[in-house]
């Protein structure tokens, strides 16, 4: 299984890890670290994390603030967000 990311993915993980790298760049390194390993699990079980709020994605709780939001293909984990947990979403 591979791992693609959708622009909106990746621009909102950009986002993030630059609004945090201004303040704090080691805790960037570290939650970009984190975002990465977290899909691990998911390419050999992509069921294994919840549900998510809109039909046919699941969501992974990476950091207690931020969750990454994937859907499962055939073959593909395609990640459609990082947000922020009190982000307004869907």
């Amino acid at each position: 299984m591979q791992i693609d990311w959708s622009d909106e993915a990746r621009n909102d993980l950009a986002s993030v890890i630059g609004y945090i790298a201004e303040r704090h760049p080691q805790a960037a390194k570290s939650l970009r670290r984190s975002i990465e390993e977290a899909l691990t699990p998911a390419l050999e079980h992509p069921y294994l994390y919840r549900r998510g709020k809109v039909a046919g994605t699941r969501e992974i709780v990476v950091h207690p603030d931020y969750i990454l939001v994937y859907r499962v293909l055939p073959g593909l984990l395609e990640v459609l967000r990082v947000l922020h947990a009190r982000q307004n979403y869907p």
